[in-house]
């Protein structure tokens, strides 16, 4: 059977068992959820027949797409958004950053309303993070804080773009800038998202030294599992592929022997002159690659990625106008000055104690799926519970509002598969709720 043959059969099981029936009242609104057809099932065949099971041309292709729609010089696909920001920071701490390299004991600026993952790879590695207070409506970072968590030690500033919306990125990065500091933008929850500084208009994650990306179903396009790591510094490039591949200083491709002529030619460390410079390791590194089937369908995506990223805008504008109304009671989210958002999700803060309990119960009770802020508090989970203040991290001032965010906020969906009676059933819930 030709492959040809397979694909039209997919096609059509696609159009068969896949193509989901209209909204009806009451049906169950999920906060996220797969936009997806044929091409990527296509994709998805096509790759697993090649059988070609780890990162080959398919991921060379996702990488170039990404980097053309981000308007970055260099991506790096990897397994998920988490292990994107694992090797963003760990890129960090290579020994190739001279004097910038981050060490046990230097302190990275962030914030504790946040996904563990942007916090994680700073405390196992034994860094620590200095957490600033966040501020609402933006739920991004209080930059007011910076100039009294610098110290010393200081080496990076770390963190989201909450729920797509972007902190202020001109004020740090003049902060960075200033200072000497590295600047990882976490950009999973935003991709699309734009900031306008000095005139000049970017994709958030371009704008500090490293971006990174997930692409579980929720986020903006999906791989099911994915991520991506990019930057437009070739030395940071360079470290973010030898920790990706084992920590490997040999930069062929995985089938690939002998690119550059030299691989028994050099001296590396104290190893035999001439030992294969495919196993020569200039990191401790990791295996963080994505596979050609999830990058079949990443392509697939980036396809959409202009579509899904104005759909949720809309989708935001829409609820954001109409729940102007319940403003006396619910704190209504604020985009950030200078930047065009492609929001995550539409988050809100319930004005009086206790009450968000009771309106998340009513929108769950008709089948409206809600979010918390993430961690709300990291500090304040089990994971925290044998770290010690001032030791393990460090605190600026209070957090104040990330706990009034782990106490009353929550957040529903705007993803690309809403409709418009979705998006008025919600309305119409959380008018209620607000009101009992």
């Amino acid at each position: 059977m030709e492959k040809e043959q397979i694909l039209e059969m997919v096609k059509k099981y696609y159009r068969e068992k896949h193509v989901r029936p209209p909204y009806k009242g009451g049906d169950r609104i999920n906060y996220a959820g797969r936009i997806y057809d044929e091409k990527e099932m296509c994709n998805l065949v096509d790759s697993s027949l090649d059988f070609w099971l780890t990162a080959g041309k398919y991921t060379e292709a996702f990488e170039k797409g990404l980097g053309k729609f981000l308007g970055t010089d260099h991506v790096s696909a990897v397994n998920s958004g988490s292990s994107a920001n694992l090797l963003a920071f760990m890129t960090l701490t290579s020994p190739l950053l001279g004097e910038r390299t981050v060490k046990r004991g230097d302190e990275i600026i962030c914030v504790a309303a946040a996904f563990p993952t942007s916090v994680s790879p700073i405390v196992q590695y034994g860094a620590v993070p200095v957490f600033i207070d966040i501020e609402l409506p933006s739920y991004n970072i209080n930059i007011s804080r910076l100039d009294a968590a610098l110290s010393d030690k200081t080496k990076a500033v770390f963190m989201a773009h909450t729920l797509g919306n972007p902190f202020d990125i001109g004020s740090i990065q003049k902060f960075c800038d200033k200072n000497g500091l590295w600047l990882i933008e976490d950009n999973c929850d935003a991709l699309g998202a734009e900031y306008t500084m000095n005139g000049k208009t970017r994709k958030t994650g371009t704008i500090g030294d490293i971006g990174t990306s997930s692409f579980y179903p929720a986020h903006q396009m999906t791989m099911g599992e994915g991520g991506a790591v990019y930057t437009n510094d070739p030395l940071l490039h360079k470290i973010i592929r030898s920790m990706r591949d084992w920590g490997r200083d040999c930069v062929c491709s995985g089938g690939e022997d002998n690119h550059c002529g030299q691989r028994f030619m050099g001296q590396h460390g104290t190893l035999p002159f001439g030992y294969d410079h495919k196993y020569v390791y200039s990191h401790n590194g990791y295996n963080l690659k994505v596979t050609d089937m999830q990058a079949a369908i990443g392509v697939a995506q980036l396809e959409k990625l202009p579509i899904f990223v104005e759909r949720r805008r809309a989708n935001w504008d829409r609820l954001r106008k109409n729940l102007e109304c319940v403003s006396d009671s619910i704190i209504l989210p604020e985009k950030q000055e200078n930047s065009d958002p492609c929001w995550f999700g539409f988050i809100m803060t319930a004005k009086k104690k206790n009450s968000r309990n009771k309106i998340v119960a009513h929108l769950e009770k008709h089948n409206i799926q809600t979010r918390n802020l993430f961690a709300g508090n990291i500090i304040r989970h089990p994971c925290f519970s044998n770290l010690i203040n001032g030791k393990d991290y460090r605190i600026v001032g209070d957090l104040k509002m990330t706990d009034e965010v782990m106490n009353n906020s929550f957040w529903v969906g705007v993803y690309p598969g809403m409709t418009n009676e979705m998006l008025d059933e919600m309305v119409r819930r959380i008018k209620e709720a607000v009101n009992l």
